[in-house]
C-alpha cells in the first residue's frame, strides 16, 4: 500500500519532517476494512502523524457499511447506512470543524460524505496539503 511505501521512505530518510508545515492539526482516521484485514492501519497512523504537530485518533468504527458497492445497491442501502450510524457517522459528526477526517478507502470516503455531509481525505491528500 502507498502508506507502507511512504513509511519506508520516511524511515530511509528520503522524506524529511522539515518538508511539512508545523501548524497543529488533529486528524480522525477511519481505516479501510481490507487494509485492517490483510495488513495494518499502523503505517497510515505513522504517516499522518509524521508532520510536526499532527495528531491522529483512530475511529474504532469497524466497517463503514459501504463494502465496495454493496451500500449503493437499493436492497442494501438501509443496512449500509445503519452500519455507518453505529460508530463512524456519529464520530465524524462530533468532530470539530477544524479536525480533518481521513480514510484510505474510496468507498469509505463516499460513505462518509453520503452519511454525514463531511468530506474525508485520503491520507496522501492530507500529506500533500501539509507540504510547505
Amino acid at each position: 500500500m502507498i502508506d507502507e511505501f511512504l513509511k519506508r521512505e520516511i524511515e530511509a530518510g528520503n522524506i524529511e519532517q522539515e518538508a511539512f508545515k508545523t501548524e497543529e492539526r488533529k486528524i480522525k482516521l477511519h481505516g479501510h476494512c481490507q487494509q485492517k484485514a490483510v495488513a495494518s492501519i499502523d503505517p497510515t497512523k505513522f504517516l499522518l502523524s509524521f508532520p510536526e504537530n499532527y495528531s491522529v485518533e483512530e475511529i474504532p468504527s469497524g466497517c463503514c457499511g459501504m463494502a465496495g458497492f454493496f451500500g449503493y445497491e437499493k436492497e442494501h442501502y438501509d443496512v449500509s447506512m445503519k452500519i455507518g450510524e453505529m460508530v463512524l457517522f456519529p464520530a465524524v459528526r462530533e468532530a470539530e470543524n477544524n479536525v480533518l477526517i481521513a480514510a484510505p478507502g474510496t468507498s469509505c470516503r463516499h460513505q462518509i460524505k453520503d452519511g454525514t455531509g463531511k468530506t474525508a481525505l485520503h491520507p496522501v491528500e492530507v500529506l500533500y496539503d501539509a507540504l510547505k
